[in-house]
């Protein structure tokens, strides 16, 4: 096995490198990750049409359009476990950053969209909620455009820069995508405040989500940067460690947002939904204010003009 391994393509290598079996397992891992992710598009698909509170329908098409962020991460692990090279080289500094952009602008929407409805706002609507993740990402997009396009035009080959040079040059490409995780973990955190509480544990899941993605990149960055080169392991560790961070994130995607999330969904199906636009009960003071309002209409209805002129000095005291 090991023999017909070595004698078949380099390219395609750690596909069935027993020795170092990290390319196998991650491959497996991969694989599992997109049947699950697209076993999990189905099962929101079928959760639109019974979905019928407003603030809850409103972030399924940017869920949907997260998960098909998570596929594409899945599936470029493959680019990760394929050996280095001019064809495969495009592709990683392409699509990790404009994946990663993805997912966490539509965390970052929903967060927004969270921090609404938790204070009884108005919800964003769904084509709003779509335009900010999918304006958030463009950026990250651009660069990663201009980035491949400069290396591919200046002659400049990829497999000619040092490993030094292709890590740094991977990480910087990903400012922006670090900015964007930043800024989603803080938003997330402004959805704990407010008097709707039915709205917070979907704040709680991107918090949660988006605590462990930052520890998964402080550490995958660090051991990229600094820990393989002191343990003298470039470029030799450096792709099982991208990799092993790239099908890492995806899982804790799915496992700590996208599944809680659909069994949130799920339960409000089995439970009556409020009215669509109701994105919260309304707050005990202006139902008070209500209820004395129509006391009085019905009063004024009653005892004719006099009750009509006292209510008038009433209303003007209270201005």
């Amino acid at each position: 096995m090991y023999e017909d391994c070595v004698k078949s393509t380099e390219e395609y290598y750690f596909l069935c490198d027993t020795e170092g079996p990290w390319g196998i397992v991650l491959e497996c891992l991969a694989i599992i990750g997109i049947v699950v992710t697209v076993i999990l598009l189905l099962a929101f698909l079928c959760l639109i049409r019974k979905i019928q509170d407003c603030g809850q329908w409103n972030v399924l098409p940017t869920q949907l359009l997260f998960l098909l962020g998570v596929l594409g991460l899945f599936s470029l692990a493959f680019a990760f476990i394929f050996q280095f090279s001019q064809q495969t080289a495009p592709v990683r500094y392409f699509f990790f950053g404009v994946l990663f952009a993805l997912c966490f602008s539509c965390l970052l929407a929903h967060a927004s969209h969270l921090v609404k409805l938790v204070r009884g706002r108005v919800a964003f609507s769904w084509t709003t909620i779509l335009c900010i993740a999918i304006g958030l990402s463009l950026l990250q997009t651009i660069i990663a455009i201009e980035y491949v396009t400069l290396i591919m035009t200046r002659g400049m080959m990829f497999v000619h820069m040092t490993p030094c040079q292709l890590n740094v040059d991977f990480v910087v490409l990903l400012v922006y995508v670090l900015l964007l995780m930043a800024i989603t973990f803080f938003v997330s955190t402004a959805t704990f405040c407010g008097p709707c509480e039915n709205w917070k544990p979907h704040g709680r899941l991107i918090f949660i989500t988006m605590l462990v993605s930052i520890i998964i990149w402080v550490v995958w960055i660090s051991m990229l940067m600094r820990g393989n080169p002191q343990f003298q392991q470039q470029p030799r560790c450096d792709d099982p460690v991208i990799c092993i961070a790239l099908v890492t994130n995806a899982w804790v995607f799915l496992l700590l947002y996208i599944i809680p999330e659909l069994c949130i969904l799920y339960r409000s199906c089995k439970q009556d939904c409020p009215p669509q636009g109701n994105a919260c009960s309304v707050p005990a003071y202006q139902r008070n204010f209500r209820v004395e309002n129509q006391e009085l209409s019905r009063a004024r209805d009653s005892d004719g003009a006099e009750e009509d002129v006292a209510l008038t000095s009433y209303s003007a005291a209270d201005c």
